[in-house]
């Protein structure tokens, strides 16, 4: 580990030269890369000073600590004691932070959410966990771009596709992939009777345009009339598009928008994203050791949460945690899961790590 650190270190100071360089200033492009390499490897480098700090002083502590004087060895033994305990919890930090992370995780996501079983109730959840996530991310300072949208009868969300804009939003939302189950009385419910509905969650990292080279004659792309409301123009032109990415029989349709050209560009991000995530979920099976040691298992077709409303709770099935705040969660207080969930699978791979 001590090693690992000093190369980071000796990396760390070897960037804040070149950052104050002016060929590196001048060159944009080099000046961003490098920059974020610095902010990644500042609180590892603090950290690593801190203990280094930290160990010095305990070494003069426990060299006072068999000092003649008992009041002086006595004073030196619990600073000894704190700072052996300070020098415990930065390598703890450390160890955490020396865990290789994926960067896909910094990447803005595209958040899918489709009402299953449950007809109209699973349609209102699912607008209501749209708004949820919509909520959150705007606690986040993050943005969110409507892809697609297609509306429940009585209201809510039959599917919709979101981009949510901000560093590290996949590598927060993607544990929020799989089935959530909603346990609640329907509006159309007369009797009072409580139904179970479930929605479907799918959290994809945006791609990159290095991330893919897809040939355009791989691609077909159909244009039709949208059936959808949005007025006149809307319905009465050819506005809507069809892609079907051809070696995977993957299909992507935007009708949102009056402009065939916007709703292309937005089934073609969606494409992107999907294409991108089926080549990282081969690079997982590559590497599925690892993923089975962590929380879950990412699959969509995991129940993953459930929410009660007549007991007001929210049960996280993976970690097995249950939360009692079931209407701020709703508003986007969803952090307490979120962290929990991320320290779960960050716990899994130290021990990963450490049987390897």
């Amino acid at each position: 580990m001590f090693d690992r650190l000093k190369a980071i270190e000796e990396r760390f100071d070897e960037l804040e030269q070149l950052l104050a360089s002016p060929e590196v200033v001048q060159d944009r492009a080099r000046y961003t890369d490098l920059s974020r390499e610095h902010a990644e490897l500042r609180e590892l480098v603090e950290l690593s000073r801190q203990r280094s700090g930290a160990a010095l002083e305990l070494e003069e502590a426990l060299a006072l600590a068999t000092d003649a004087d008992s009041d002086l060895a006595a004073m030196a033994g619990e600073e000894g004691e704190r700072l052996g305990a300070l020098v415990e919890d930065i390598e703890a930090r450390i160890k955490v932070l020396l865990v290789p992370s994926d960067p896909v995780d910094r990447r803005n996501a595209v958040l899918e959410l489709r009402a299953g079983t449950g007809g109209d109730e699973a349609a209102l959840f699912a607008g209501d966990l749209l708004r949820m996530y919509e909520r959150y991310a705007e606690r986040r300072g993050w943005k969110v771009e409507q892809l697609s949208a297609n509306a429940g009868s009585k209201g809510g969300i039959k599917e919709a596709v979101v981009n949510v804009l901000g560093r590290d939003a996949y590598g927060c939302l993607r544990r929020e992939a799989g089935v959530h189950r909603v346990q609640r009385v329907p509006e159309t419910e007369s009797q009072g009777r409580i139904h179970t509905s479930a929605v479907t969650v799918a959290v994809l990292p945006e791609a990159e345009p290095l991330d893919l080279k897809v040939a355009d004659n791989d691609i077909r792309v159909d244009v039709y009339r949208s059936s959808g409301p949005g007025g006149q123009s809307v319905n009465t032109t050819d506005s809507a598009v069809r892609l079907t990415h051809e070696p995977t029989g993957l299909v992507v349709t935007c009708q949102d928008e009056k402009s065939q050209h916007k709703n292309k560009a937005r089934a073609m991000k969606i494409l992107l994203a999907r294409l991108f995530d089926l080549e990282q979920q081969k690079r997982q099976q590559e590497q599925a050791a690892d993923r089975r040691a962590m929380v879950g298992s990412g699959d969509r077709s995991e129940r993953v949460r459930t929410y009660n409303f007549p007991q007001g709770r929210i049960s996280d099935h993976r970690i097995g945690m249950t939360v009692h705040n079931l209407e701020a969660f709703l508003d986007g207080e969803i952090d307490e899961v979120v962290d929990a969930l991320a320290a779960a699978e960050q716990a899994a791979r130290l021990v990963a790590e450490d049987g390897s």
